[in-house]
């Protein structure tokens, strides 16, 4: 270790002069930070050679600027910490705009740390320069333009406490290559908090007692539960888990709030939604207490809105103040953080005296029950050995073949029909181990996540869903796969198509396939050979369990070419603009979809 590294390492005295980089790099080991996922340039060189000088941090080089937030994401959501990019001006900063908008979406904790042209080049059209506070202002949380250089310091703790805190998202830090040269004061995290940005945490008490009241009055209940519970924590999904045991209620959740609630569990209905269990979008259409925890009322969700659960009274808790009442009038509002809601929520259940109607919710299980033995997500595999492979077949024995390894699995997907399955037929016992993009619907996002995930957990078992055309989105990050040796599984469910567009294509316009189906795809194996990795492929029946198998018993990098049947569509399905109890359960209601309205294709 050299001295400046020391340097770097310790508190530096009120003598001590630091660059802006050597600042940088402190506040990032205040804040915890190990790892930052990241891509150079020459507006970050002072950085990345602090970095160099430095041994606490590690950084991952990615192959492309998007890729590095997706990764970052994963990290974040599969640890629970803050995710940290580090990319270059202009247009290191605009590739990654997606990934930013993806995580402001989802609610993931990342700091984007940008290079800028010098402060006395700003506005002058400058190599690399673009307006990085003015693109990324939607696609954030919040954002900074650091342009002296005692704000260095401050600007940076401010940005992962804002990251971190209330409903968390991305912060984008826009540092001008003039103040990472110089020399920049450092300055501990402060405690004090920024008098504009107090999110409220703690719930009302007297509203979380109405919201009980009325759970306790309910014939019909059901929790509906969101991401919001997992950034929540681990305690407030154990504790989650308590309070649903303690009322006998049914349990629905959203995409991003699987795994908040074991997944195993005999009150759990599976997901909601336009490709939700039958059971799970029958009960959010008939129950007469509705308990929406963390979750935010999304059209994937709704359907129809004039439609949505029309009998039930409403509660609604969420942290983010400007989501209850966005879309779905409720009865009961509740801002605060979960874990403090369903804490309460648990005090409140054990306190009031009033007993739930059993007779009505034995009534009600009975109904539920009478749903899940339709079991809406059957399908018809042809078991011989020369059959071709349905994809449901092949995401379920990933899943069952995975379980089988007794190892912590963390599961990444790109964006598509793959993805539905996967939230189907996966089963998630705990939180934090499900890593899709929801609400922007990234394609491109399960690779590059798998990076992510798997640099925070060495260990563990990292498998990525992906479709054919998805995983071509970023399937450069393979080199970043074999450059730390990170031993990921990507299985390729390949049809030839994009999938969800092919089944919207059908049931919406007439089976007119406009450009959605790839004529010209590279030899996967070959492709995996090339980037160091082991391809596997499975064509038949008779070689999916044995390609599935060594392809998680291998010790590296794997990539798993699954050809499936290409015309496949993903059921059950709420035909956009249609209401939870007008699903098409499977082909035989197809028709059905060449009913939807000009307005219900609106929604798709």
């Amino acid at each position: 270790m050299n001295a400046t590294t020391q340097t770097i390492a310790t508190q530096p005295d009120a003598s001590t002069t630091l660059t802006g980089a050597e600042v940088l790099m402190k506040v990032l080991v205040d804040q915890g930070v190990e790892v930052v996922f990241g891509y150079p340039g020459g507006a970050v060189l002072p950085i990345y050679d602090a970095l160099f000088q430095q041994d606490r941090i590690r950084h991952i080089l990615v192959r492309h600027e998007q890729a590095a937030v997706h990764a970052a994401e994963a990290y974040a959501r599969s640890t629970g910490r803050v995710g940290v990019v580090l990319v270059t001006s202009g247009p290191g900063a605009t590739n990654a705009v997606t990934g930013l908008l993806d995580a402001l979406m989802d609610s993931v904790p990342v700091v984007c740390l940008t290079g800028q042209v010098p402060v006395s080049l700003i506005g002058n059209d400058a190599f690399q320069e673009a307006d990085t506070t003015g693109i990324t202002r939607p696609a954030t949380k919040y954002n900074y333009l650091v342009k002296r250089p005692e704000e260095l310091a401050p600007v940076v703790n401010e940005a992962f406490e804002i990251a971190r805190s209330g409903r968390p998202g991305p912060v984008v830090v826009d540092l001008p290559k003039n103040i990472t040269v110089g020399p920049a004061p450092y300055a501990p995290p402060s405690r004090t908090p920024r008098a504009s940005y107090q999110p409220r945490t703690e719930p009302d008490r007297k509203a979380v007692a109405r919201a009980v009241a009325a759970m306790k009055s309910a014939k019909r209940p059901l929790f509906y539960v969101g991401g919001g519970v997992i950034n929540a924590g681990k305690e407030a999904c154990a504790d989650l888990t308590r309070l649903i045991h303690m009322t006998g209620f049914p349990c629905t959740a959203t995409l991003m709030g699987l795994g908040a609630f074991p997944g195993s569990d005999k009150q759990f209905l599976g997901m909601l939604g336009m490709h939700g269990t039958y059971e799970a979008n029958l009960a959010t259409h008939d129950c007469d207490v509705l308990i929406a925890l963390g979750s935010r009322f999304d059209d994937r969700v709704t359907g129809r809105v004039d439609a949505f659960s029309p009998h039930s009274f409403k509660i609604h808790a969420d942290i983010d103040p400007s989501q209850i009442n966005k879309i779905i009038r409720v009865d009961v509002p509740i801002v605060g953080d979960a874990g403090r809601i369903i804490a309460m929520m648990i005090e409140e259940w054990e306190a009031q005296t009033a007993k739930p109607d059993a007779k009505a919710l034995e009534t009600w299980w009975s109904r539920i029950k009478a749903w899940k033995a339709l079991d809406c997500l059957r399908f018809t595999q042809d078991q011989s050995p020369d059959a071709i492979i349905k994809p449901q077949q092949a995401i379920k024995r990933i899943y069952e073949l995975a379980v089988e390894t007794g190892r912590e699995t963390f599961v990444s997907t790109e964006v598509g029909q793959h993805q539905m399955w996967a939230a189907q037929f996966f089963k998630f016992e705990s939180p934090n181990h499900w890593l899709t993009s929801g609400g922007l619907g990234t394609m491109g996002y399960g690779l590059p996540a798998a990076v992510g995930a798997q640099v925070a957990h060495p260990d563990a078992l990292v498998i990525d869903i992906s479709g054919e055309a998805s995983a071509l989105m970023n399937i450069q990050e393979l080199g970043t796969i074999a450059q730390y040796r990170l031993p990921v599984k990507i299985f390729l469910i390949n049809n030839h198509y994009m999938g969800m567009v092919r089944q919207w294509q059908e049931l919406l316009h007439g089976s007119r396939y406009s450009e959605s189906y790839s004529d010209a795809l590279p030899d996967f194996v070959k492709l995996a050979d090339s980037f160091h990795a082991k391809g596997f492929r499975a064509t038949k029946m008779s070689e999916l369990d044995d390609t599935i198998r060594a392809a998680l018993e291998y010790d590296g990098a794997a990539v798993i070419d699954i050809c499936v049947a290409e015309g496949e569509n993903c059921f059950p399905m709420i035909p956009s603009g249609a209401a939870h109890n007008e699903m098409i359960l499977g082909p035989e209601q197809e028709q059905q979809g060449a009913e939807i309205t000009d307005e219900g294709k609106m929604l798709v």
